[in-house]
């Protein structure tokens, strides 16, 4: 376990994870649960470091069937999924709380949002830098480096520590644009 930078506490068998107890992931995850024959095997929860949680039933280390929490307690439904999609953009705070008053707008689901360091993007499980590729936690670990596909998706789609200030020019303004002729 010290070679891979996990740990495991609990029941033992021949030198092997059997019976209850808690993996430790170089992640940070945690599965804390039934094991036999060295794997996952009966029921567990795989614990993420960013409080999600995966709760499933566990067969020679693979899951059979089970369900995702994310860290606000809203559980991921494959069918008929309806939250923040591209007609309702809402957080589940929102849905479960109300819409903050006018003027104050929610950028994430904690209030208030975190604050991102300079340059970087808030990827929901750490903050990215464009320049190296890395994704680090919210707490300065090392997560990950981002692959091309990754990166794009992170530019395009998350919050950046900096705004964007969108100027619109006079001339270039549609109230002030010359009306065309029909000619």
């Amino acid at each position: 376990m010290d070679i891979i930078e996990s740990s495991y506490k609990g029941d033992t068998k021949n030198d092997r994870m059997d019976g209850k107890g808690e993996y430790t992931f170089p992640t940070e995850t945690k599965y804390v649960g039934e094991t036999k024959d060295g794997m996952f095997h009966g029921k567990g929860v795989l614990h993420f470091p960013n409080g999600s949680k995966y709760e499933a039933t566990w067969e020679n280390g693979k899951a059979k069937q089970g369900y995702f929490a994310f860290a606000d307690g809203l559980q991921y439904e494959e069918q008929n999924w309806d939250y923040c999609d591209g007609y309702d953009r809402c957080f589940y705070s929102e849905r479960c709380n109300g819409l903050r008053p006018a003027g104050e707008s929610q950028l994430t689901d904690l209030y208030p949002p975190r604050v991102i360091p300079e340059g970087c993007y808030d990827c929901a499980d750490g903050f990215y830098d464009p320049n190296t590729k890395v994704v680090t936690s919210y707490t300065g670990r090392f997560l990950r480096n981002a692959d091309d596909s990754e990166h794009e998706w992170i530019v395009r789609t998350c919050r950046k520590a900096w705004d964007e200030v969108v100027v619109v020019h006079p001339e270039n303004s549609f109230a002030t644009r010359p009306k065309e002729s029909s000619k």
